[in-house]
């Protein structure tokens, strides 16, 4: 008796955890560009742990989860020619400033990139445009300094990036 009163805490207890585990969702965004390219955006809506940023290390390409970013044709940010392809969408901490950057072609969990391989975006870093519980990844109408140019923007936690593309 005392083996099933117990089996039957730990059926309810497992059900409960899926009910109320909330999704992570894989999501895409395509946009057409100022420059005529295409540009699609892959992801998964990660949790944003901020240890992952407190804990990262100057100079080094991050990325949460290896979101993805297709262009059909060749671009621009700010003066650096972006060409058509497959990128990894991640970010370089400089100091207590980010950059928004790219890598050509996917990157393997846990593999170091080759920084050779990387075109750092014409980006504006904030950390005061609200928080995001989970990383949202957008290619939306640019301001300020991209006034008039598409941006491809990142949240993720505290950590507000939008990075040109025209």
């Amino acid at each position: 008796m005392k083996f099933l009163s117990a089996l039957s805490v730990v059926v309810v207890v497992l059900v409960s955890s899926f009910v109320m585990a909330h999704p992570h969702f894989n999501k895409s965004v395509t946009a057409k560009l100022p420059s005529g390219a295409e540009a699609t955006v892959a992801y998964n809506t990660t949790p944003a742990n901020m240890s992952l940023a407190t804990d990262a290390p100057a100079g080094k390409f991050i990325t949460p989860r290896g979101p993805s970013l297709t262009l059909s044709g060749d671009a621009m940010s700010g003066g650096t020619a972006i060409p058509a392809g497959d990128y990894t969408i991640g970010v370089i901490k400089t100091g207590s400033d980010w950059t928004m950057a790219l890598y050509k072609g996917k990157l393997a969990r846990g593999t170091e990139p080759d920084m050779a391989n990387v075109i750092k975006l014409d980006s504006m870093y904030s950390s005061s445009e609200g928080s995001a519980d989970h990383m949202l990844i957008d290619i939306t109408p640019g301001e300020g300094k991209h006034e008039g140019k598409a941006v491809l923007t990142l949240h993720f936690g505290t950590m507000f990036l939008a990075g040109s593309l025209s």
